[in-house]
């Protein structure tokens, strides 16, 4: 009797384990079935509360198991922006672009460039740091202009590239002063030259014209010596 048992038990051990192991057994599986216009109301519904991590995690899985369905796209965008919202820029950026290339006429793509300018122009750091970020924000924004004019986001760009641009005048601005004060003089006025003949309208342009005057004159005055 007890070897009956035993053979009993053991059988339905066998089938437990085979059936844990059944690809897609209802029993076991962890798979997320939710259909796709599931995916993407669930994935904006958390997009529009903040849960920006929760967001991307349920539209990757919207690109992931209906990368052909019509939410795709929209998979694809917000995944982008929830990065922006992180202040995952460089991930962004990269969404931006990925976006940009698979979709390349749609009507989205006046916005996914100023967002990508936007990621660049909010990593700009103060004038007496480094302005690669500012650089770059202005290379974004000004071929959404050159793109797309009339656009609403370009008429945004314009006010921004204006800030980056100050940033780059003071930067070198104040480098200048620093080559002034340290008796690079011909390091000096490249700056300062820089600020007279670049940024013309950025509100710099007479001091740093006084400041190239002395650069001069003090060359001048070492070439006598």
């Amino acid at each position: 009797m007890l070897k009956i048992r035993k053979l009993k038990y053991g059988a339905l051990t066998t089938i437990l384990l085979v059936f844990m192991f059944l690809p897609g057994c209802a029993w076991f599986s962890t798979e997320d079935t939710r259909p796709a216009h599931e995916l993407a109301r669930d994935g904006m519904d958390e997009y529009k509360v903040g849960n920006y991590s929760s967001a991307i995690e349920t539209f990757e899985r919207l690109k992931d198991w209906y990368p052909f369905s019509k939410y795709a796209i929209l998979a694809e965008l917000k995944i982008a922006d929830a990065n922006y919202h992180l202040e995952q820029y460089e991930e962004a950026v990269a969404a931006y672009e990925e976006f940009e290339s698979l979709h390349p006429r749609n009507e989205a793509v006046p916005y996914v460039i100023y967002q990508m300018g936007m990621c660049y122009f909010e990593q700009v750091d103060t004038p007496d740091r480094d302005q690669s970020k500012a650089a770059n924000a202005i290379e974004k924004f000004e071929r959404l202009i050159r793109q797309y004019p009339d656009d609403e986001y370009a008429a945004k760009a314009r006010i921004h590239i204006n800030h980056c641009l100050k940033n780059l005048a003071m930067h070198d601005y104040l480098v200048g002063q620093y080559y002034f004060k340290t008796k690079h003089y011909k390091a000096a006025l490249g700056r300062f030259r820089n600020v007279v003949q670049l940024y013309p309208d950025i509100g710099m342009h007479q001091d740093a014209l006084t400041y190239l005057l002395l650069c001069e004159q003090k060359l001048a005055r070492q070439e006598k010596e």
